[in-house]
């Protein structure tokens, strides 16, 4: 995976903190299917990471990539990440609706971790750098994006 790019207390890090957050979550994964874990414990893991990646998508879509596209002027980019986000939520769909004793099971989520280290990398290299040189404010994006963030998680979260 590319290199995270530097720190600076903006919408960049924030969302780039998700991605660093995921990939972990993919590697414990990994681990798991390798150490052949339970159905349960797989699925539990599956489903996090299905969860944190859809919250970080919508967040993107509906407050980052707006303002990414009328300051940095590159709709291709824009566009190619839009599929790219759509492709990631027809894999999560189709692993939210398995049995982790399925067939699939293990390479879909596997595949979609793939998936997402090509994703984030175009973001790192190409992305995130021209919304740093425009003129976005980063940094007053980063309530938004917080505040987006703990009510899309907080929307699915069962009562105790």
């Amino acid at each position: 995976m590319s290199k995270a790019p530097p720190k600076m207390n903006d919408a960049v890090d924030l969302l780039d903190a998700d991605h660093i957050a995921v990939k972990k979550l993919f590697t414990q994964f990994k681990k798991l299917s390798e150490a052949k874990a339970t159905a349960d414990e797989r699925k539990a893991l599956a489903d996090r990471i299905c969860k944190e990646l859809t919250v970080h998508a919508d967040i993107e879509e509906q407050i980052f990539y707006p303002a990414a596209r009328e300051a940095i002027g590159d709709d291709a980019l824009l566009n190619e990440a839009e599929v790219e986000h759509a492709s990631a939520k027809d894999l999560i769909a189709q692993i939210s609706g398995m049995d982790a004793d399925e067939e699939l099971f293990d390479a879909k989520v596997i595949v979609l971790g793939e998936y997402i280290d090509h994703h984030v990398e175009e973001e790192r290299e190409e992305m995130f750098p021209k919304a740093r040189k425009s003129d976005m404010d980063l940094k007053a994006m980063v309530a938004d994006l917080k505040a987006l963030k703990q009510e899309l998680l907080a929307k699915d979260e069962v009562p105790a």
